[in-house]
């Protein structure tokens, strides 16, 4: 009988724990394995490499990449957008005390977020975000993704997808214009007032800033930061940490670049 190799076998059973539980800790591997830290951590730092794995920022989970088979994960170009970035959102996040999300565009003039920083004992906000399709109006990211095309492919990308979107953002189309003059002039995109989300899972409002992420002139997604609205005010936190939010977006818009 042939030898089994058993650094692929355990490297395939860390995949079938992850494709089971979902987003999984270093814990809860070695719990299901029965491997030692040490060991899971060598696994899991070569499945990232390959992008068959990915690991959050916001609890270190380790979670399926977009290289891993037939799972109809990420695109490639968002996998390269998270690697980029996830040591300057991890800064942003502890300079600033703030959460930070990441979002990638996924076409059609949508963003979607792809990693974050979000501890809810710390930022006060919900964390559990990865995955979700911010309102391309409503919402800070959304918004700043949407500013930060150009203007062919913004009124494009929503005359395409006007159909798909809830009454609340269909009602808030008229006001587009004026949103983009205004994120122009302020340099950031907000939250639009009494816009939930997914807040309500907490049941405390967030209040976010949100700038464009683009490589070269293409908006490749939208970084911003977030926080319990009831701590502090937006204008706050633009004067305190608005050059910050900038600066990391071009970096890691620059990092992009530099890697395609």
């Amino acid at each position: 009988m042939t030898k089994l190799n058993r650094s692929i076998e355990r490297g395939l059973t860390v995949l079938e724990v992850v494709h089971t539980f979902g987003a999984s800790s270093l814990a809860f591997l070695a719990a299901r394995t029965g491997l030692s830290k040490p060991t899971l951590l060598r696994i899991c730092a070569t499945l990232e490499g390959r992008r068959w794995l990915i690991r959050r920022s916001s609890d270190g989970c380790y979670q399926l990449g977009s290289a891993f088979p037939n799972i109809g994960g990420m695109p490639d170009l968002v996998d390269r957008l998270v690697a980029v970035a996830k040591e300057d959102i991890l800064r942003l996040s502890e300079e600033t005390g703030l959460g930070v999300d990441l979002a990638a565009g996924i076409g059609g003039g949508r963003c979607e977020i792809v990693d974050t920083t979000r501890v809810f004992k710390k930022h006060g906000v919900y964390p559990d975000t990865v995955g979700f399709r911010p309102s391309p109006i409503l919402s800070a990211l959304g918004a700043a993704y949407l500013s930060g095309l150009p203007e062919a492919a913004r009124l494009s990308a929503l005359q395409d997808v006007v159909k798909k979107l809830p009454r609340e953002d269909v009602a808030a189309l008229p006001q587009v214009p004026a949103l983009l003059k205004t994120i122009a002039e302020q340099g950031y995109a907000t939250r639009a007032q009494g816009h939930w989300g997914r807040a309500v899972d907490y049941g405390e409002l967030p209040s976010a800033i949100a700038v464009p992420i683009l490589a070269g002139t293409e908006a490749v997604g939208a970084l911003n930061l977030v926080w319990n609205a009831a701590d502090r005010s937006v204008a706050e936190v633009a004067k305190s940490h608005l050059s910050r939010l900038r600066s990391a977006a071009q970096i890691i818009g620059d990092a992009y670049s530099d890697m395609g």
